[in-house]
């Protein structure tokens, strides 16, 4: 089955993984997606990536955004959508796998969005959002309250593949540059959750797209602790991340 999607442009961040981007393109095109536009925005990779990367758009006819040096997350996400003309963006990192299940659910998303109530809709987490209210087609709605419960609560937005109306800048503003890849996603979650975001869930998140690295290493380095699953840190993790979050919901500008 064939699935164009006219007012969607996908857009795809890159950095030194060209054989993750060529896999990326290929599944779409496996699964009969075809897009108003597709946008690859490259954080100057090394020769030979955008060499490769260069190949590729002749054979899958994207736009390259490039830069002569590398600008962090922020700055990659931001040149990227700039670029794009659609009416909606898919967002998409190069090291993810589109499954068979995933055209048919971004038709569903688009029809759920017809008037643009959404700000955006996410397909993929790496853990299901705390607060939700069953919508319809499998996907529910994302509830936050300042009073909920837990520091989960604030994960609203994320950098994993998600649609959102391409004028998301103008409402929510533009990604924070030079800062960590952990820093920029935080503050425009934050940002989201300050000028009341509106986004759905979908409920069976594990089973539309598949994050791999197997061919090529995440370029992504996170600080250890963080992850770390000691009981004490855990401990000291949660408490932080309630206080941090609880602060900055209410106090950062963005």
């Amino acid at each position: 089955m064939e699935y164009h999607f006219s007012n969607v442009a996908l857009l795809v961040t890159h950095y030194n993984r060209s054989l993750s981007l060529e896999r990326l393109l290929s599944a779409f095109k496996n699964l009969g997606c075809s897009f108003n536009e597709i946008v690859v925005s490259d954080d100057c990779s090394k020769p030979e990536h955008l060499d490769k990367v260069k190949s590729l758009q002749e054979e899958y006819g994207f736009q390259l955004v490039t830069t002569p040096r590398n600008g962090g997350l922020g700055n990659n996400i931001n040149k990227g959508q700039d670029a794009i003309r659609a009416k909606y963006t898919l967002y998409v990192q190069e090291d993810f796998i589109p499954t068979e299940l995933f055209p048919d659910k971004l038709a569903t998303a688009l029809a759920l969005n017809q008037n643009n109530e959404y700000d955006l809709i996410r397909f993929y987490a790496y853990q299901r959002y705390p607060y939700l209210k069953d919508f319809q087609d499998g996907f529910s709605k994302m509830k936050f309250g300042f009073w909920k419960r837990g520091y989960k609560k604030y994960y609203f937005y994320s950098d994993h593949p998600h649609l959102r109306v391409s004028t998301f800048f103008d409402k929510f503003g533009r990604y924070a540059e030079g800062l960590n890849p952990e820093q920029t996603e935080y503050r425009m979650m934050i940002s989201v959750l300050q000028k009341k975001g509106k986004a759905l869930f979908y409920n069976d998140y594990k089973n539309l797209l598949v994050q791999s690295n197997s061919i090529e290493p995440s370029t992504m380095k996170r600080v250890a602790w963080k992850r770390g699953n000691n009981i004490l840190i855990v401990f000291i993790r949660t408490i932080y991340r309630n206080v941090k979050f609880s602060f900055d919901y209410l106090f950062m500008r963005t």
